[in-house]
């Protein structure tokens, strides 16, 4: 079993600046918009470097995402930038319209997804957005786990032509990943293979199902850990390729129980590959106040719970 290590902790919005900052640099075509959070999207780089490049939109996200759409109708490719309860609560109805529909090249980048925006609690925190953007035809729908992959993720997101969805957040989390690795859309990553059970994971759920998985080889159970990056469109032949040889998965996520990664998955096996499946989810509810250790712990988002979930899926075989 290959050992992850922890390089040290980043935020992935940071990820995202860096990428945004070498998307700028290679192609200038590449847009950045924000609504009044460019330090907290870490924008301030690309703003500094290419200033003529650079809207701030003020406090008014629709506008934001209408003047994305207008601007990739024009041939650039805009970034358009801000917390993920808002770039997709008080803006469905222009991406649904305006992005979506007409499969306009913008790129959504967002910010403080989950419930590790902490502190700022439940109205700033957003655990259903998964749900309503893979809902959308043509969206792309991008969840990363680490700085360096969020910076990759970014980078590919330019490229590539069409309405992408990216989900990052605010706390420093492990960086793991190689900062080499090519990201590619569509592709979920087996980053250790086994033989006993699938812990399928994305976003800051990543590290933790590794954490799992070594604390399950320490019992004898082999665990494939799979990193679903990209949650649409999702890599159906990987998942199930893993389970039809393990024969049992669990799927973590920071997001809620409904429409979120969990159920896409479980659709996919119900149809292809049944077998036992277990949720490691937010449930049926908001966020609240608390730092994001104490969140993660408080919703079950951690190694410890993806064991327990681990050891009931294997146990159903």
């Amino acid at each position: 079993m290959k050992k992850y290590i922890d390089t040290g902790k980043k935020d992935t919005r940071s990820g995202f600046g860096a990428g945004l900052h070498e998307a700028g640099k290679a192609d200038p075509r590449v847009v950045a918009l924000t609504a009044d959070l460019k330090g907290s999207l870490k924008m301030d780089a690309f703003a500094a470097d290419f200033p003529e490049r650079f809207i701030q939109c003020g406090i008014a996200e629709a506008n934001m995402v209408g003047v994305a759409a207008g601007l990739a109708i024009t041939g650039k490719v805009p970034f358009a930038g801000s917390f993920a309860e808002f770039i997709t609560g008080r803006v469905y109805d222009q991406i649904r319209q305006e992005v979506a529909y007409g499969n306009t090249n913008v790129k959504l980048a967002s910010s403080h997804a989950g419930i590790t925006l902490g502190e700022d609690g439940a109205t700033h925190q957003t655990m259903e957005d998964i749900a309503l953007m893979r809902a959308l035809p043509n969206m792309v729908v991008i969840n990363p786990c680490d700085y360096n992959q969020t910076k990759a993720a970014t980078i590919a997101a330019a490229k590539y032509e069409g309405p992408v969805y990216l989900r990052f957040g605010r706390p420093s989390v492990p960086n793991f990943t190689d900062p080499d690795e090519e990201f590619i859309i569509g592709k979920a990553y087996v980053l250790n293979e086994g033989k006993d059970v699938t812990l399928v994971a994305c976003g800051h759920l990543v590290w933790e199902a590794l954490q799992a998985a070594e604390a399950l080889e320490a019992e004898g159970i082999c665990a494939e850990v799979i990193n679903v990056a990209t949650i649409k469109p999702l890599d159906e032949d990987t998942l199930v390729s893993s389970v039809l040889k393990t024969k049992a998965m669990v799927v973590a996520e920071e997001h809620n129980c409904g429409g979120g990664l969990g159920e896409l998955v479980a659709g996919v096996l119900a149809r292809r590959a049944p077998a036992p499946i277990e949720m490691i989810n937010g449930g049926d509810r908001f966020g609240q106040t608390g730092t994001p250790a104490e969140l993660m712990a408080a919703y079950g988002l951690d190694a410890a719970h993806i064991v327990e979930a681990a050891k009931k899926a294997i146990a159903r075989k």
